[in-house]
């Protein structure tokens, strides 16, 4: 992994670790964090699918050893950032890349937390219950996401992480 990669790599877990304490939207059992779908999609787009997941998990642990996430916090940005990653990687689009962190964690993210909720936390709560919020905080970031990923400081990034990557393949 290129100095570089690793850097902006840093850079999103410090903001995504930072920004957990300062903008979030309690919505039933969960608390929504758009920031942190921005930069699950973000991520998937520029740093590809192992990357992302990466950051993810990492945000999601730091939040959690800092107390202001929750088990929860794993499954939808995990999933939301491989299937960003994965989308953006086979079409090269980044309303794939939005696609693929909304249904990542807006369906599957919010399954697998049902899944968690019920049999490991011992709260019996019905799948329907996190799609909602979970879609909601989805839906925002990945907004905020599309609108980044167009500017030319992400165009930069973009294009300075594939001069690495070409240099590192030589």
């Amino acid at each position: 992994m290129s100095t570089y990669r690793l850097t902006v790599s840093a850079i999103f877990v410090a903001i995504g670790t930072l920004t957990a304490n300062l903008f979030y939207i309690p919505v039933g059992v969960s608390k929504c964090f758009p920031m942190q779908n921005m930069i699950d999609a973000v991520t998937g787009a520029l740093l590809g699918p192992v990357n992302a997941t990466i950051i993810a998990f990492v945000i999601s642990l730091l939040r959690n050893l800092l107390g202001t996430g929750s088990p929860l916090a794993f499954p939808g940005s995990m999933i939301g950032a491989f299937l960003a990653g994965i989308l953006y990687k086979k079409y090269q689009k980044i309303p794939a890349a939005m696609f693929g962190e909304l249904f990542g964690t807006g369906i599957v993210g919010a399954w697998i937390s049902a899944f968690i909720s019920s049999y490991l936390l011992g709260k019996d709560v019905p799948f329907y219950f996190f799609v909602a919020p979970f879609l909601l905080s989805s839906g925002g970031g990945v907004i905020l996401a599309g609108i980044l990923l167009k500017t030319p400081v992400m165009e930069q990034i973009r294009r300075k992480l594939s001069e690495t990557d070409k240099a590192a393949a030589r």
